[in-house]
């Protein structure tokens, strides 16, 4: 009698020719994802040679219960980590029947920017660092911290190793590989300052794609910690006190930047940001504000700093970058919960454009 872990890795290639496309997309609260499965006849690697689909879009707080029908547009194509094979995950859009994007798709006005011939001769690059706490399922309290109680205070957690100091691990390393497999350029992965939080990096991503890997890195996060029985979380600031949020650092530069005389064109685009410092918080993530307090790595929310080498200032010019003359910055504002298809694009039009 086969197991049921048999059934879930039986290896169909030599059987049929078809492939299961996992079609995935943003539901209504801008952060929850979702997805559905579909039989495919065979291999694709191109996502406009895909089928649309639709799905009932009053199920997910984006439609009317007497109009739910609501279209999904392939964008981009990851390998299925979970399935393997010539399994896909799908990164999709949102539209209305008649071809309009629905008031949650983000991607498609963020796509018109990194598509305008200035954007894309400057060919922006982005490093996201992407926070996250481990909840344990049910209580909602930190993976590793005693029911009820606190671990000791900050300090030995960060990059810590040790039953007594990292906390989720195994998930960490197989969301790691599992990105890897899927073809996302996630560069590396660390623990965090607060225990049972996490970090892990995708980039350097040219433009849109930097979008489409991390909300797929945050969905292959989703499926292993369903397998885990643990709950992730990307509030900002998770639990009240002395403990460091989660943010999403953007690593960003141009072509300018990147080039002999960029350190100039780098403080032109600081310039740039402090003008328009309202604009990109209100952006930047729901609940930012009991992240960014001046305290614990962050600058305080209504006031926008930068320095060299200062992870209390909004942005953050590297040591290597100064002494080069060139290089990129690091913009520390967003929330761990910022839809990064809006962040990228902000940051493009405000320094770019």
């Amino acid at each position: 009698m086969s197991l049921l872990t048999d059934l879930i890795n039986l290896d169909l290639s030599d059987k049929t020719e078809k492939i299961i496309a996992e079609y995935i997309w943003i539901g209504g609260s801008g952060m929850d994802l979702r997805s559905k499965g579909r039989t495919l006849p065979g291999p694709v690697s191109d996502p406009s040679k895909l089928p649309k689909w639709n799905y009932d879009g009053s199920s997910t707080g984006q439609a009317p219960g007497e109009d739910s029908e609501v279209i999904l547009y392939p964008q981009a194509i990851f390998k299925d980590p979970f399935r393997r094979g010539n399994n896909i995950l799908v990164m999709c859009d949102a539209y209305t029947p008649q071809g309009e994007p629905i008031p949650t798709n983000k991607r498609c006005a963020a796509a018109k920017i990194f598509s305008n011939p200035i954007v894309e001769k400057e060919v922006p690059w982005y490093g996201i660092e992407q926070e996250y706490t481990l909840l344990q399922k049910d209580v909602n309290w930190p993976l590793g911290w005693p029911l009820g109680g606190f671990p000791g205070p900050q300090g030995p957690y960060y990059c810590g190793t040790g039953a007594d100091k990292a906390f989720g691990r195994d998930i960490v390393d197989a969301h790691y590989k599992a990105c890897l497999y899927a073809g996302i350029n996630i560069s590396g992965i660390n623990g965090e300052v607060m225990p049972g939080q996490w970090e892990f990096q995708v980039g350097p991503a040219v433009g849109i794609s930097a979008g489409d890997e991390i909300w797929v890195a945050r969905y292959i996060l989703e499926r292993i910690t369903e397998i885990a029985g643990v709950v992730v979380s990307f509030d900002p600031k998770p639990i009240k006190g002395d403990w460091n949020g989660a943010g999403a650092h953007c690593n960003y530069s141009t072509k300018s930047m990147r080039e002999d005389g960029g350190y100039e064109v780098i403080l032109k685009a600081i310039e740039k940001l402090s003008h328009k410092h309202k604009e990109h918080i209100a952006a930047y993530g729901e609940g930012n504000e009991r992240r960014l307090t001046g305290k614990h790595e962050t600058a305080d929310i209504n006031t926008f700093k930068w320095g060299v080498a200062n992870r209390g200032a909004s942005i953050r010019v590297g040591r290597d970058t100064e002494q080069a003359g060139k290089g990129y910055f690091e913009d520390r504002r967003p929330a761990s919960n910022m839809d990064p298809y809006v962040v990228t694009a902000m940051i493009a039009e405000t320094t770019i454009l």
